[in-house]
């Protein structure tokens, strides 16, 4: 299904009925990579997948794609949809997204869960390699989205999951060159949400790759621990909803369920 907003075509799905439960692809991902998922989370949810700007079927709106501005997105269709009180699962970069939707209505969230992701803005680094992607992808980007998405698997698991690898190579290469910019763009500039994580009073819940080639799980433990956000840690890398499955599948329905 579509909705047409500022001119632009959101993509969405919306299977089941009861608690609404929202999905957030991650970067050069799209709502494909909850299909695993959507016969049990949907038995008992309503579940909505919704593709990000510039990703999957969903189009581009500047060239700039802030997490507000997908937040903004993400809010018009479950408005249009009449769904109040969501649980939000945003992977990666739909981490980020769901921090930023939270933020404009953390009164009527029921619950936040961040898959691989951070609440924390890029480093000066990751800002720097954010801007050497963005000339990578210029250059050439079907290059760098094989690269890319084979670099988020633990090392081990880039033999196991061959695949797998290459299905979401598949997907990833249907993103055009201005969704992977300003997709890129945006969560360079993305700000650090983990005191307002910290805040935040519904249930909350953060799942971690011990081996994610992206985000420093050292990091992540240092930061979250001191905190009342519950910490799920997975042994493998930054792809969990696929060297996981099982695991996240069910770590996702006791979170919603409890």
């Amino acid at each position: 299904m579509t909705l047409e907003y500022k001119g632009t075509s959101i993509f969405y799905t919306d299977d089941g009925n009861g608690e609404p439960i929202v999905l957030l692809h991650g970067f050069l991902e799209n709502i494909a990579m909850w299909k695993p998922f959507l016969p049990e989370l949907s038995k008992k949810n309503r579940v909505i997948c919704i593709d990000l700007l510039g990703h999957g079927k969903t189009g581009c709106l500047g060239y700039i794609h802030t997490m507000e501005l997908m937040a903004e997105t993400i809010g018009a269709v479950l408005n249009h949809l009449n769904i109040e009180n969501p649980t939000l699962v945003g992977h990666s970069m739909g981490g980020y997204v769901s921090l930023a939707f939270a933020e404009r209505n953390q009164d009527t969230l029921k619950g936040l869960c961040l898959l691989n992701s951070t609440p924390q803005e890029d480093s000066q680094e990751k800002k720097q390699n954010r801007d050497r992607a963005i000339i990578a992808v210029k250059q050439n980007h079907k290059t760098f989205i094989r690269m890319a998405v084979a670099n988020l698997f633990s090392t081990e698991n880039r033999t196991n999951f061959k695949t797998e690898i290459n299905e979401t190579i598949e997907h990833a290469l249907k993103t055009p060159l201005q969704g992977i910019i300003a997709a890129l763009e945006g969560m360079k500039i993305r700000k650090n949400r983990l005191k307002f994580l910290q805040n935040l009073s519904t249930k909350k819940m953060i799942i971690i790759g011990q081996k994610d080639p992206v985000l420093s799980y050292e990091n992540l433990i240092s930061i979250i621990e001191p905190t009342n956000i519950k910490i799920i840690k997975l042994p493998d890398g930054h792809m969990s909803h696929i060297e996981n499955k099982d695991e996240i599948l069910h770590e996702i329905m006791y979170f919603i369920e409890k």
